[in-house]
């Protein structure tokens, strides 16, 4: 029977058959040395031409990098092996041999994204899809735990947003629709049978955007709850966050700290994260020689100046009602702004929570709808909205939610360069292959 490389350690003196790929090889004469890889880990095999019949030693001899094979032999110990255990081979099976290897040690960045499909076998890109496996575990773990149910909303709708400007067009049996970029409104309308509820889908924007935290499609949680007002959804939030990195750390912390995790950094995030309003932050950032004025956004360069200093994620509230959606509801104790909160991550790796109690009355919305088409010179087809606008007038509810970005939050806790690097392929402004 088949075993992982990471089962071996208590197999010392034994027989084992394991198969995977071939990392690394290198040897001359009557001694081969192959490193073998699995999802597992890796381990020395050692192939001597005397324990091994000509037809076997002729293909061990042929075999290249990325081949896949399969090997019997015993375990020994051996310090000076890559993981301090060898394999003693007394047999090889070549399954497919491979082709020379496109990748070698030092290559370009375009290159890496150009071969995708093939850098995913590296050692940095599987620890770090390991860690997302894991992050997207523990999350889903948090809610189910938490009361919620999860939706399965639709990925095309009719509804282009706010102006469709960053919607991505389908054509749908010769009508327009779009890529979703956000499940928020589906989300919505599942708070009155459920109460609370958790999209974890793709979306998709079309910002023309470079920076190193987009992506034209990414996976994107999004709860909704019924009965919760702002407090409550930033303690929710926090202690979401909060509790996959304690799983995260409990669960995965060799895993997450070889994929480039902080442990001693991570083990002092605990809620309750800092909050402060719009106001003061803009205050702030001026005071670190910024010129902003009231109803400006934050950028990449802002975000880094507001967070540089802080060791866990800070909550932005009450941002200004004219440059936030038409969902958001008028805070009753200063008119300027809405009831809202983004979370940015520290260290600059900018935000990764939007959330906002929603609008649930009827005619607030409909007031809504007409203030955020003046502030914005936008005109919304309320077709699109028809069904949005009858949850408010059947039996709604006050309720709130959020959005989070899984790929931030992954390139954060492990503190990646660039987002591209959280995702198997990503999709940016100028890349949609492999």
């Amino acid at each position: 029977m088949y075993i992982h490389i990471s089962e071996i350690g208590d197999k010392v003196g034994k027989k084992v058959l394991l198969r995977g790929w071939v990392h690394r090889k290198r040897g001359s004469g009557k001694i081969i040395f192959i490193v073998l890889r699995d999802h597992s880990g890796i381990v020395q095999v050692s192939l001597k031409k005397e324990s091994l019949s000509d037809k076997k030693w002729e293909i061990a001899e042929g075999i290249a990098v990325e081949s896949s094979i399969s090997v019997e032999g015993e375990v020994t110990e051996d310090k000076r092996a890559p993981t301090g255990y060898e394999i003693l081979a007394s047999e090889i099976h070549l399954v497919s041999n491979s082709e020379p290897y496109p990748i070698t040690e030092y290559q370009s960045t375009e290159l890496l994204l150009d071969k995708r499909h093939l850098w995913l076998r590296s050692a940095k890109m599987t620890k770090i899809m390991k860690v997302r496996s894991a992050v997207f575990r523990h999350t889903r773990h948090f809610l189910d735990s938490n009361g919620f149910f999860e939706i399965t909303p639709p990925l095309i709708t009719g509804a282009a947003g706010e102006s469709g400007a960053d919607m991505f067009t389908v054509d749908y049996f010769g009508k327009d629709a779009y890529l979703t970029e956000s499940s928020q409104l589906y989300s919505e309308a599942m708070i009155y049978s459920l109460e609370k509820v958790y999209s974890f889908a793709p979306s998709f924007r079309a910002e023309k955007s470079r920076t190193v935290k987009h992506l034209a499609e990414y996976w994107h949680l999004e709860p909704e709850m019924a009965y919760y007002d702002l407090n409550m959804t930033m303690e929710l939030i926090e202690n979401l966050i909060s509790g996959i990195i304690s799983s995260l750390l409990k669960e995965d912390a060799e895993l997450a700290e070889q994929a480039g995790a902080d442990k001693k950094v991570l083990l002092h995030i605990k809620p309750p994260f800092k909050r402060i309003t719009y106001e003061k932050a803009i205050d702030t950032l001026n005071g670190k020689g910024k010129s902003l004025s009231w109803g400006d956004d934050f950028g990449v360069e802002e975000e880094k100046l507001l967070t540089e200093n802080e060791k866990a994620p800070i909550f932005v509230t009450h941002w200004p009602k004219e440059i936030k959606p038409f969902y958001m509801p008028i805070n009753p104790e200063d008119d300027r702004t809405v009831l809202c909160a983004d979370l940015q991550a520290p260290a600059g790796h900018g935000e990764i929570v939007g959330g906002s109690e929603r609008i649930w009355r009827y005619a607030d919305a409909t007031k809504r709808f007409k203030e955020v088409e003046k502030a914005k010179g936008i005109k919304f087809n309320m077709e699109n909205y028809s069904w949005y606008l009858d949850l408010l007038r059947y039996g709604s509810v006050p309720h709130a939610g959020f959005g989070m970005g899984m790929e931030r939050v992954i390139k954060w806790l492990l503190n990646l360069d660039h987002i591209r690097d959280a995702i198997p392929f990503p999709r940016m402004i100028n890349r949609i292959s492999p």
